[in-house]
């Protein structure tokens, strides 16, 4: 086989990094704010440190029913500004917003009426029952508060998502560039009550991160409509909500599994942790620990995924299916490389990291050996990730859903739901053994992008 086959050129690259860097540094200004709220959290104490994280976990929940629903429309925007149809791009944006407006009432309904609830599931481990009782009010106090910020949350996610798409990257890098410098400060102010204001430990850095998405949101929102050259289709985006509804059922036909699959993989992953967590109490503060730094470092393979479904999703909106292929293989080949960086750094500070936080030795020990795994196996959560990305692309999203989530909540929960409560196998091990599941993802991944199933055109006649 040539080698050209898997490597670009210096102008493949180019246009690669273009899109993946802005995304990258994007995404890894948003986990470095809750990598902000973990470390300063944590240095006010463990049981505040287990509320926040356990608060997080539900949280993610409902980040990725976002995502999910800005994606769904979001391989439609890109096929459409491939094409060249900026009204297609238009009612993508539109679809997005409604579809987030729905969850962001039913996301509200649920913390404000269960929220306490949940996040008991949380705390059945082993240990003391005040540091229990303790984390789970810090954790209520954090997840209120951190419902004020939901909305601005959905909105800048609806417009970064389809800046992205249009090649638009660097705008909502920057607007999260500035949230970050907002938070920090804010969390510096409000955790340890500095300048002259109360000290509010937890609940200070929930209200740092609600100011800190505002500002994000406002920032792509007034940039989005004051540059009508650069990005046309928002002109009268919000003039009126009507979308046809030939594209409407298209978009919900394709959609509608990626909005499933992100929200079950989430909780998928959620039952995962709950399922650790019954091991032992501290297990929850060193899964908060790993977590921060594999979500600071997993930014590299998110990147080029997102970056797979922006240029192969472009392409075959274009209809060059062919160079599509190619990039696909040479994108995954450039995210594997990188992951391999990535996860060397993970393994090198894997015992330094956790030296921040204000905890207790076993729990530092824990989190190392989390690390570890986490940079271990990153070369196969990555090519996971591409190989979902590139179906996407295609319109694919039945067969992701069944690739994804199906997976995660049909094989993954049910091992660890057997592992954890009908057996005595020790949670670093059972950590690893349900992680390593990923693999069999790759190998069905891969044998499903050789075929080609994926390369379509959806915008041919879409409305």
């Amino acid at each position: 086989m040539r080698l050209n086959r898997f490597i670009g050129d210096r102008r493949f690259y180019k246009t690669a990094l273009s899109v993946a860097l802005p995304i990258m540094i994007q995404n890894g200004i948003t986990n470095f704010v809750g990598m902000l709220d973990n470390i300063m959290v944590g240095r006010v104490g463990t049981v505040e440190m287990t509320g926040v994280s356990i608060a997080n976990t539900l949280l993610f929940v409902f980040s990725l029913a976002v995502f999910g629903a800005v994606s769904g429309a979001g391989i439609f925007g890109a096929q459409f500004y491939g094409k060249g149809d900026m009204d297609g791009v238009r009612h993508s944006f539109r679809f997005k917003l409604l579809e987030c407006m729905a969850i962001l009432a039913l996301g509200l309904f649920i913390f404000l009426c269960f929220g306490k609830d949940l996040l008991a599931l949380y705390l059945r481990g082993e240990g003391m029952q005040t540091n229990i009782d303790e984390s789970l009010r810090f954790g209520e106090s954090y997840l209120r508060l951190m419902l004020l910020g939901l909305p601005a949350f959905a909105l800048s996610q609806c417009y970064a998502g389809t800046l992205r798409e249009s090649g638009q990257t660097v705008v909502p890098m920057t607007a999260g560039l500035v949230a970050v410098g907002v938070n920090f400060v804010c969390n510096w102010i409000l955790i340890f009550g500095k300048l002259g204001l109360p000290r509010l430990g937890s609940d200070g850095a929930a209200v740092a991160t609600v100011i800190s998405r505002f500002v994000e949101a406002g920032i792509v929102m007034i940039w989005s409509h004051c540059h009508p050259k650069q990005v046309p289709f928002f002109i009268g985006a919000w003039r009126s909500l009507r979308i046809p509804g030939k594209l409407a059922r298209q978009i919900l036909k394709r959609g509608t599994p990626l909005i499933f699959n992100e929200t079950l993989w989430a909780l998928g992953q959620a039952l995962l942790i709950q399922c650790y967590s019954l091991r032992a109490y501290d297990v929850v503060s060193a899964m908060n620990i790993a977590s921060t730094l594999g979500n600071a470092c997993n930014v590299a393979f998110l990147a080029m995924g997102a970056s797979i479904g922006i240029l192969v999703g472009q392409l075959l909106g274009a209809g060059e299916s062919e160079k599509a292929m190619d990039t696909d293989r040479k994108m995954i080949v450039f995210s594997e490389i990188t992951c391999l960086l990535f996860g060397g750094i993970m393994a090198a500070v894997a015992s330094v990291f956790p030296e921040i936080y204000n905890t207790e030795p076993e729990i530092r020990r824990l989190a190392t050996r989390f690390i570890l795994i986490n940079a271990a196996l990153m070369p196969v959560q990555a090519y996971a990730n591409a190989a979902y990305f590139t179906l996407r692309s295609g319109g694919k999203t039945l067969i992701t859903f069944l690739f994804d989530s199906v997976f995660t909540c049909v094989v993954v929960a049910p091992v660890a739901y057997l592992l954890s409560r009908y057996t005595s196998m020790p949670v670093v091990g059972l950590v690893l053994c349900c992680q390593s599941l990923e693999l069999i993802k790759c190998v069905v991944g891969y044998l499903m992008i050789r075929s080609g199933v994926w390369m379509q055109t959806i915008v041919k006649e879409a409305y």
